[in-house]
């Protein structure tokens, strides 16, 4: 009997896990194959084959060590899209705001972009979660692992991912 609840408690802390570091997988889910979205997944393994460059520079190392900590990446996004806000207000509506803390909000003229992290104890952040949605673009990203918001701005901009240098303006304002 020990051993059937012990059985059951793990399968229910690994679908909670699993839960955890995905908050919005039911909006991956439903347009995943949705050939008008771009869907990028970065596994863990590959951000630990970024470990093992060679890096002349501190700061870049830093960045190493940071992305060396992450577990994945997911990004679905649309351009050209006729219900960028539709899409936008959905995949704020997926989120479960119990689980999430919004980190900031970014209003331009054109765009709206809000950022959520999803502590899994005090100062550590497990998951980061970007909803954008524009006039004719929308992108949702989430980013999990064990994340250093001071790295993630320059991890962004090493990788090319649009959204994530708005991460840099939190270090700035402490400045």
């Amino acid at each position: 009997m020990k051993k059937l609840i012990s059985a059951v408690a793990l399968v229910t802390l690994a679908q909670v896990a699993f839960a955890q570091h995905d908050a919005i997988s039911k909006f991956f889910t439903k347009y995943q194959n949705d050939e008008t979205f771009s869907q990028v997944t970065v596994s863990s393994k590959m951000f630990n084959m970024f470990t093992n460059l060679e890096m002349d520079k501190k700061e870049d190392q830093e960045v190493l060590n940071a992305i060396s900590k992450l577990k994945g990446l997911r990004i679905l996004a649309k351009e050209e899209a006729r219900n960028s806000r539709e899409l936008y207000k959905e995949a704020l509506g997926m989120l479960p705001m119990k689980e999430f803390e919004e980190l900031m909000s970014v209003r331009d003229k054109d765009k709206d972009m809000k950022f959520f992290i999803k502590e899994t104890s005090p100062g550590k952040i497990g998951e980061l979660v970007m909803v954008a949605g524009g006039n004719d673009e929308f992108m949702v990203l989430s980013l999990f692992g064990e994340i250093d918001l001071k790295q993630i701005g320059k991890i962004g901009a090493s990788m090319h991912i649009d959204g994530l240098d708005e991460l840099k303006k939190i270090d700035e304002k402490k400045n």
